[in-house]
């Protein structure tokens, strides 16, 4: 028995045409340069002795230029006398395994021989405290006994929750830094609870453990390195919540009101920690985001995974559709531990799945309400991360020419 009705197969599915949206491209040009520069600031080389042992925090996100910033901070860290290594800190990614861990930063080029420092992987925590509502704090053992610990993350909104405080420095040592055991525990008490919760456990962090400066990456919407901020540990906390305001400003999106079908490439734990961005789409794996600013996305079709994210399908849950070429790609052990872990099972809830992708573009525009099948809405993009270069069809085409400020159309 056919899955599609036989109607379905009398949807043309529309011809697309490629747009590329207009977002500003102020980006830092000498990344080397500006780190080492702030680096060796008679303040923040002070902060550190001559020959102490540094663990340098590297997570799992596909942050433009991680390679480069992670050996800038090293190289850096060599200039004013210190011996850095690698710790590998993204919570329970990798399947909360040890070596799939440093295999995600190696494939993001984070590797010995290019940054210049050895890469110690472990997933053995100690608990340090508890915060004020006796939640245990768990911290990478080998971090925990160097002499300086430097976080490199990236400023951005969160997927999951809003507040002053969201993915960046304090999460890296509250999730991150926390392993697969900080992780999943943390995760238990819900995003609700992560506007207080992260500031007070890397509070707890700060209070225990030497932080002298973190790396604070902000990126620009295409995707480049807008700025690169050397953060004192004592100003985590404060200078955080200005850098996501910056962060937010540049944030790419996709400018229409009204989406019929969004076909998504690729997704993946690089893109983001939720596979693909709820911050674009307006979709979580619980629902649509309350207030959603963006356009109104009625079917999401996810077509792939990206190589970065090792198989780990997270998010898949928030498409309608997809095929059965991209279930048989998913790892469901790396895709389950990170949604148990995270508390959010709906995620790795799989979709309904069609042969190929025609067919699922087709069953997305079937089940779209209010479409015309004549003229639909559709858009395409390879990730929500990249939103530079989209596809658009012709519905969408004459908004695209009629706006130019915001597209640049080449038909």
């Amino acid at each position: 028995m056919p899955i599609l009705p036989q109607e379905a197969y009398n949807i043309k599915i529309p011809q697309m045409y490629d747009v590329k949206q207009v977002f500003p491209d102020e980006s830092l040009k000498n990344i080397d340069e500006a780190i080492l520069k702030q680096i060796t600031d008679p303040k923040i080389r002070a902060s550190i002795k001559p020959g102490a042992s540094v663990a340098v925090l590297v997570g799992s996100r596909g942050i433009a230029s991680l390679k480069e910033v992670t050996k800038a901070t090293v190289d850096g860290l060599r200039v004013i006398g210190a011996n850095p290594f690698i710790v590998p800190s993204m919570g329970s990614h990798g399947g909360g395994v040890a070596k799939m861990q440093t295999e995600i930063i190696e494939g993001y080029g984070v590797t010995e021989e290019y940054v210049g420092a050895p890469i110690r992987s472990s997933m053995e925590t100690v608990i340090i405290a508890e915060t004020s509502s006796g939640i245990p704090v768990h911290i990478d053992k080998i971090a925990s006994e160097a002499d300086v610990i430097v976080p490199v993350a990236r400023i951005k909104t969160h997927t999951d929750y809003e507040a002053p405080i969201e993915s960046g420095l304090c999460k890296m040592l509250a999730i991150g830094l926390g392993k697969h055991n900080g992780c999943s525990r943390l995760h238990q008490e819900g995003f609700s609870s992560f506007p207080k919760l992260i500031p007070e456990v890397a509070a707890i962090m700060l209070s225990k453990f030497y932080f002298p400066f973190g790396v604070a990456v902000v990126e620009n919407a295409h995707e480049n390195v807008h700025s690169v901020h050397i953060v004192s540990g004592e100003e985590f906390l404060t200078k955080e919540p200005e850098l996501l305001t910056l962060s937010k400003s540049l944030m790419p999106k996709l400018q229409f009101d009204e989406i019929d079908v969004l076909i998504v490439e690729q997704i993946g734990k690089n893109i983001s920690g939720a596979g693909m961005d709820p911050n674009i789409t307006g979709i979580m794996s619980s629902g649509r985001i309350s207030g959603f600013s963006g356009p109104y996305v009625k079917r999401i079709v996810a077509l792939g995974l990206t190589p970065e994210t090792h198989n780990n399908a997270t998010g898949i849950g928030i498409a309608d559709f997809t095929t059965k070429s991209v279930y048989e790609s998913i790892d469901p052990i790396s895709t389950y531990a990170n949604c148990i872990a995270s508390g959010n099972p709906e995620a790795g809830r799989i979709p309904i799945l069609l042969d190929n992708e025609e067919d699922a573009i087709r069953a997305a525009l079937q089940t779209a309400p209010r479409i015309n099948l004549d003229n639909p809405k559709v858009v395409r993009i390879k990730s929500t991360l990249d939103l530079i270069d989209i596809k658009v069809s012709k519905a969408l085409l004459e908004h695209c020419q009629n706006h130019l400020d915001k597209f640049r159309v080449s038909v």
